[in-house]
């Protein structure tokens, strides 16, 4: 169904991604309400943007700013972490806000025109605030409302999100789960696994430059 590449659309967004989690500061209803509603709209004027470039360099802007790169990216890896010396740890973070920046972009990022979102409300769960949105479908006769929980907290005076809930699935876990499999596949050897990720990383940029390319050959011929 098309909205199924909607829902992957909005929760890779929120998902993929600049500080130390461990000095997060609880972030209260109203903040939480209100970064909601702002940084929303922001997202969905975002994918608006017809101008290829121009959409990918606003959305990563707001993928870096509010996404918090460090927390995901150490706790995706989990059991991992703490196997990695420090340069593979270097090594990985600069890769994975890579992998993250790229994996976005394959994504059918058009169909998010058709998408709009209602907050419900926001409640603090321990370290972190959770803000429950309904997120509504309409592509003709298809429509469909889906319930999204965004998990975020503050760190140095600065809100970034964390997790996605579907149906009370975290994004988080799944890519673990994703990660895992890759590691588990290089029979635990950290390093195959960073030369994995990077050459999938690699070939999604390939393959987004040709794309950009194309896009503008196109512009060109239809001017």
């Amino acid at each position: 169904m098309k909205s199924n590449k909607i829902l992957q659309v909005i929760t890779a967004l929120f998902l993929i991604f600049s500080t130390n989690a461990y000095s997060a500061e609880i972030l209260s209803q109203d903040e939480a309400l209100n970064f909601a509603a702002t940084k929303g709209e922001e997202l969905l004027m975002a994918f608006q943007e017809p101008d290829l470039n121009l959409r990918f360099q606003k959305l990563d802007e707001l993928f870096v700013t509010y996404i918090d790169v460090d927390y995901v990216s150490r706790f995706v890896m989990g059991k991992y972490w703490r196997q990695m010396n420090e340069e593979q740890k270097q090594a990985y973070q600069k890769l994975f806000l890579r992998y993250g920046l790229a994996y976005y972009k394959t994504l059918p990022l058009d169909y998010a025109r058709h998408v709009k979102y209602e907050i419900k409300n926001a409640e603090v769960d321990g370290n972190f605030t959770n803000v429950v949105t309904n997120v509504k479908v309409n592509l003709g006769e298809e429509k469909q409302v889906i319930t999204l929980v965004f998990r975020l907290h503050k760190v140095d005076g600065k809100i970034k999100a964390v997790d996605v809930k579907v149906a009370e699935s975290s994004l988080l876990l799944a890519y673990r789960g994703k990660f895992y499999e890759m590691i588990a596949q290089d029979d635990g050897e950290i390093d195959w696994f960073l030369e994995d990720l990077g050459d999938i990383t690699a070939s999604m940029e390939l393959n987004l430059r040709e794309k950009a390319v194309n896009q503008q050959k196109s512009l060109e011929i239809q001017n």
